[in-house]
């Protein structure tokens, strides 16, 4: 992966829709916002997405097959809460996503692997969000 696009994810805001309404923004570097932490309790979670795989654009429609398959592969996957969510870049980037509770990094580098994914986030509990690399 290149510098830039690195630091195009590490600018990027990683935004989980809140079932209040509105939304929380995970940033890589921090801690977990204060609206998520009960959600995520002491567990490990992941933000994910299955779009553009390799950073590369792909046409809508084939993203969202992807989706609909990652989705899928998720909800199999009982002990794992999943929350619509999506990220967005400062040059107008943005892709749905999913926040992944109950996820360790294991099985989120199966699926960077099986979805082609450059990198994605970790954490724990109301720890701080790491950018995974694929």
């Amino acid at each position: 992966m290149d510098e830039e696009l690195l630091k195009a994810y590490c600018r990027s805001a990683y935004r989980v829709r809140l079932r209040s309404g509105g939304a929380a923004t995970i940033r890589i570097g921090e801690p977990l916002p204060v609206a998520l932490r009960p959600l995520a309790g002491n567990r490990d979670w992941g933000f994910f997405t299955a779009w553009n795989p390799r950073s590369r654009p792909l046409p809508p429609t084939v993203n969202r097959a992807a989706e609909r398959r990652l989705l899928a592969d998720l909800r199999a996957d009982a002990s794992l809460e999943v929350h619509p969510a999506l990220g967005m870049g400062t040059d107008g980037w943005r892709e749905p996503s999913f926040w992944i509770v109950g996820i360790g990094p294991e099985a989120l580098e199966r699926l960077g692997d099986r979805y082609g994914q450059n990198a994605w986030l970790f954490g724990h509990g109301a720890g701080v969000a790491e950018l995974q690399l694929g």
